[in-house]
């Protein structure tokens, strides 16, 4: 399986290479980031998409979310080498300006044309459970479902079971770590989500020894 995931992240570089899709300055092709982590994990991280840090170094989640990301994860218990972690979307979108670029969010095109390989890599990888982290991969897993997709307000904290290719997974929706970053009053509400899905998974542990 692994030696598949590797070919399909291989095959996809190709593509989107061949599209020039993920461009960054003046046109200039950016290397997508794909997933990292062991196979058939008790957890499957899906964030939205690489920010600058990420699409720089080749690895989700090392920027300044990621770090956030590290700290929740530590403070519940979870070991990030344990658990798979990748995106919805594999290429950084970004808003290029007369002297700037930044982040943005992936537009619902770019989401649809990401499904085929998300579904693929959740085939490939089979966890046990997933936490989407924000909307995008929210949406993204509720599309793949074929189910009507919730908002993370409505969804954050709670097991959402849904079923792709006749392959059932538990969704446990939380906040993105960068909204923490914007409006810090969620950083109770993520740090309680997170100690949750801890708690969660723990159980499940104890539950298969």
């Amino acid at each position: 399986m692994k030696k598949e995931l590797l070919a399909l992240y291989a095959a996809e570089r190709a593509r989107l290479h061949a599209m020039a899709c993920g461009n960054g300055p003046s046109g200039e092709y950016e290397a997508p980031v794909f997933g990292e982590g062991p196979m058939g994990p008790r957890l499957m991280l899906i964030g939205e998409a690489p920010g600058a840090e990420e699409a720089q170094f080749g690895h989700p989640f090392v920027g300044r979310a990621g770090k956030t990301l590290d700290a929740l994860l530590d403070g519940a218990g979870i070991v990030r080498e344990n658990i798979f972690v990748t995106n919805a979307v594999k290429f950084r979108p970004i808003n290029i300006k007369a002297r700037s670029i930044s982040n943005r969010t992936p537009t619902p095109k770019e989401l649809r044309e990401s499904l085929p390989l998300l579904e693929r890599e959740l085939l490939l990888v089979r966890p046990q459970m997933i936490a989407t982290l924000g909307n995008t991969p929210l949406r993204a897993m509720f599309l793949l479902a074929g189910a009507d997709p919730v908002s993370i307000g409505d969804a954050h904290g709670h097991l959402w079971p849904l079923t792709i290719r006749s392959m059932p997974l538990a969704v446990f929706p939380l906040y993105h770590p960068a909204s923490v970053l914007y409006r810090p009053s969620l950083l109770p509400i993520l740090e309680m989500d997170v100690k949750h899905l801890g708690s969660i998974l723990n159980k499940t542990e104890e539950a298969g020894s």
